[in-house]
């Protein structure tokens, strides 16, 4: 039995509710796998970036035996407990699946023994950091990178989110698979990876800028992620 962690939890797209319909979808085609939803105690984040803590699981002890992390927070400051438990995951090539802020899920101040998680984060596991974005009013216009992988299977060539396509700066080793166009950008457009995957020594990382509130109505998009965990746990 496969031990799926869903860490979910930001101010702007309101993952502790979305992130719901993938958990359900999860235990639907996944029936052997054990799915822990975890919100945090705080949902706000910007501008204050207030502490919070994710439930009451003895400090994050159930990522000790998971087989993926999937992450989907904003400007988190969590205890130093939760953030060893993090630690620990990740430093053994624990699998992980970041869905749009996660390149921005922590936010500690520059005194704090996990200030490089802000940045270093997105850079060094999901494999690009927080850049910017082309304006709350645009949308993606999102197309298959040509190739086959099975992240990509069932998926249309083409197809429109409703997010606003964030810019990146990905790593050498991230493959990407999917491509966005900004659809009205508010300001000089960008074009960019919105999913890509990386396979680390120990590990396997899927991440997709993709994630607002409508992108949960696609089918595709749905399907992305599905497919995305299931490849993660391989």
């Amino acid at each position: 039995m496969s031990s799926i962690v869903i860490l979910a939890g930001e101010g702007e797209y309101a993952s502790h509710r979305t992130m719901k319909i993938y958990a359900d979808d999860l235990r639907a085609e996944l029936p052997d796998a054990e799915v822990h939803f975890l919100v945090p105690d705080v949902l706000d984040d910007y501008p204050d970036f207030p502490a919070s803590t994710f439930g009451d699981l003895g400090d994050l002890d159930v990522l000790a035996d998971a087989d993926l992390l999937v992450i989907y927070t904003r400007f988190r400051v969590l205890p130093d407990e939760q953030m060893a438990r993090l630690a620990d995951y990740v430093r053994r090539g624990g699998n992980v699946l970041g869905l749009r802020t996660s390149t921005h899920a922590f936010h500690f101040p520059d005194d704090s023994p996990w200030a490089p998680w802000n940045d270093g984060f997105g850079r060094d596991v999901l494999g690009s950091p927080w850049v910017s974005h082309h304006g709350h009013s645009s949308r993606t216009e999102v197309t298959r990178v040509p190739g086959e992988h099975p992240v990509l299977a069932g998926l249309p060539d083409r197809f429109t989110s409703r997010s606003w396509l964030y810019r990146v700066r990905s790593q050498p080793d991230c493959r990407p698979l999917l491509l966005g166009e900004p659809i009205d950008p508010e300001d000089a457009p960008t074009a960019g990876a919105v999913a890509w995957v990386r396979e680390r020594p120990r590990g396997r990382v899927f991440y997709t800028s993709l994630g607002h509130p409508d992108d949960f109505a696609l089918e595709a998009f749905r399907r992305l992620l599905v497919n995305a965990t299931r490849w993660c746990l391989g």
